[in-house]
């Protein structure tokens, strides 16, 4: 055998799957799926959804194998379903949030957004959510003020301090708390404050609610994003001659920043959406109160679930309404904690 010969290129390429023949074993399956549902009693978008889901699925692996061979398959499938998982997952949320405003965005108006419901009959079509609004920034910056700066500087002892059982048992107890359910921590409020201390219903009462069930949050998303801060970080800062609670407020917090951010956000999300502990403790209120500290209030989870609850369709409307400007509030605190923690970056 000469040298030509054994040095010559040879093809061990297999064929491969392109994209226009995923399209056509696509396009194939969908038209046997519409098929089988003409000749068959299945029915429903979700079910055809799903059957035609595991029949591409079947039909995209056999080809595979057959063409590409079991190893570039098994890759094949694997991502499939990455990607179908991914889809499964976003797509509720999607959902949610186009059908969302689909129906309140049919309703809001500034009429909606500087009204209250003060003096509106149940099938008025005026009123709005204005005092709702009002409500639900005073509670929740209660709250944030309560368990932020509390969880940041537990989770910042856990982390950088903490050794030893009392360590254990603050991880502990911060567990069991993440699972609180929203309405015990209404109802120990409502018994400690409310009632125990005779305060009365009040959205500073909300708050502290609220704050129940933000700091195991802001606890937890903190001590995770300290721990990322990589070790020689700070061993760099202590070979400098700088002390540990300089290190942490110079060096630790920065270099965390956005992941803290990212927690916090998280946290105040959970938390603006509660309805079950504000009704034992905010109680709802149809006017303006800006004063937290003294008589109910109302807040906008509050006034979707009186406003759904209603039997007329315009009170529906406004609670959809309502509903939307739940989220928009959620959007606009991210963005701006998002905008507000950017790093600057240095031109090249």
């Amino acid at each position: 055998m000469s040298v030509a010969t054994l040095t010559a290129p040879v093809s061990l390429r297999r064929p491969t799957l392109g994209r226009g023949h995923l399209l056509l074993l696509a396009a194939a399956t969908f038209l046997v799926t519409l098929g089988l549902f003409a000749v068959t009693p299945l029915n429903g978008v979700a079910d055809f959804i799903v059957v035609f889901g595991v029949a591409y699925v079947s039909v995209q692996t056999a080809a595979s194998y057959a063409i590409e061979g079991g190893r570039v398959a098994r890759n094949r499938l694997a991502l499939t379903l990455l990607v179908g998982a991914v889809v499964l997952a976003v797509l509720p949320l999607l959902a949610v949030l186009v059908y969302t405003i689909g129906r309140g965005g049919k309703a809001i108006s500034g009429s909606f957004l500087s009204q209250t419901m003060r003096g509106v009959g149940p099938l008025d079509n005026s009123g709005g959510a204005y005092h709702s609004i009002i409500g639900t920034v005073e509670q929740v910056g209660l709250a944030s003020a309560i368990s932020i700066p509390i969880g940041l500087l537990a989770a910042i002892y856990v982390v950088e301090y903490g050794r030893g059982r009392f360590a254990f048992w603050v991880r502990f107890f911060v567990d069991v708390m993440t699972g609180l359910p929203s309405i015990v921590a209404g109802l120990f409020v409502y018994a400690f404050l409310v009632i125990g201390l005779h305060q009365g219903f009040s959205g500073f009462a909300a708050g502290m609610a609220l704050s129940v069930l933000m700091l195991p949050v802001v606890v937890r998303a903190s001590e995770e994003m300290l721990k990322l801060v990589p070790n020689e970080l700070r061993e760099a800062s202590y070979g400098l001659g700088i002390p540990r609670w300089r290190t942490i407020v110079s060096v630790v917090l920065p270099a965390a920043s956005s992941g803290l951010t990212t927690g916090v956000m998280l946290a105040i999300a959970r938390v603006t959406g509660e309805t079950a502990p504000l009704l034992l403790t905010a109680f709802g209120f149809d006017s303006l109160r800006s004063n937290p500290f003294h008589g109910p209030q109302s807040a906008l989870p509050l006034y979707v679930f009186q406003q759904a609850g209603s039997a007329f369709d315009v009170a529906v409307n406004r609670a959809w309404a309502g509903a939307l400007t739940l989220i928009a509030i959620v959007l606009l605190l991210t963005v701006a904690a998002r905008l507000l923690t950017r790093r600057n970056r240095l031109a090249t």
